[in-house]
């Protein structure tokens, strides 16, 4: 997998959730803020979206075929049209809201909102880098693949065809894929696009990635990328925020906390597979940077 991939599979949890809105007239309804991260297709018409309390602004305003993705749960509203403070203060919850006792044949506006469950506790930090909304608007110069994951998306809400129940949420993890790429190549100060677009930094996070059980040296990985080791411990460290030997002790336990919630793998298959020589090398480690032993650690994710 590539670097990207694992950075979204290392924090994703569950499959993503979505709502298909179908709204007319004046309607105002609030989203509490959640931990994971939260999004917004518009299908048709187009609505607003809003700062929750304390009110800071007009808000964005969001057209057919807009994206936004509210990287990191942020608490907000959406409306019909901008919004002063006493308008937002009086929002619906969204949970308890009824839309469709509001909505008007044809819709004015229609929606799909939705949420995906991601682990704060230990986000990588290219997630970590991502802006609290990452709005991608419709029209010339998007990106083609992000215009086919929502081409794709609206067919599939709106057609009722068979076999949607997987097919929107496999839509859905692809959408964040490519919103988290649009940010990345209109992103011009974020540390982690800049280390992703640096061929020697590049070349090392793909290395460490792709075989993170292999006995990497500073020296090793320097030669693997063809730069010296002070060039490359320079430029990692700048652009990644750790040490290239710090980043892939932490990347190794990243793995090993994804494999212990997703596979029933015992743990020394697990400890080879992330490079370290005995389960309980993995534990003492594991147990130093999560807090808790992997044993409970795989139980609590289990009854989550």
């Amino acid at each position: 997998m590539d670097v990207v991939s694992d950075a979204i599979s290392a924090v994703r949890l569950g499959r993503p959730s979505s709502t298909r809105l179908r709204v007319n007239g004046r309607w105002c309804a609030r989203i509490a803020p959640y931990e994971g991260a939260g999004f917004h297709v518009v299908l048709s018409g187009s609505c607003w979206m809003l700062p929750d309390l304390p009110y800071t602004g007009p808000g964005i305003h969001l057209n057919r075929g807009d994206v936004v993705l509210l990287a990191h749960g942020s608490g907000h509203v959406i409306a019909d049209r901008p919004a002063d403070r006493a308008t937002v203060e009086r929002a619906v919850d969204f949970e308890r809201w009824s839309p469709a006792a509001l909505a008007g044949s044809p819709p004015e506006t229609e929606l799909l909102c939705g949420k995906y469950r991601l682990d704060r506790r230990h986000t990588h930090p290219l997630i970590a880098e991502l802006p609290d909304v990452v709005h991608i608007p419709s029209g010339p110069g998007r990106d083609s693949g992000l215009c086919a994951a929502v081409g794709l998306l609206e067919h599939e809400v709106r057609g009722g065809h068979l076999g949607s129940a997987i097919a929107v949420p496999s839509l859905l993890d692809l959408l964040l894929v490519h919103l988290v790429r649009a940010w990345m190549a209109d992103s011009t100060t974020s540390p982690w696009p800049a280390a992703l677009h640096d061929p020697a930094v590049a070349a090392a996070l793909h290395a460490l990635h792709q075989d993170p059980a292999r006995r990497w040296s500073n020296d090793s990985l320097a030669a693997q990328v063809g730069v010296s080791r002070a060039t490359l411990a320079r430029r990692f460290t700048a652009l990644v925020g750790r040490a290239p030997m710090t980043y892939l002790t932490w990347w190794r336990l990243t793995r090993a906390a994804a494999l212990l919630r997703t596979t029933p793998d015992a743990l020394d298959s697990i400890a080879q597979r992330v490079g370290y020589s005995t389960p309980y090398a993995l534990s003492h480690a594991f147990s130093r940077q999560y807090g808790t032993t992997p044993g409970r650690y795989r139980a609590a994710a289990v009854t989550a």
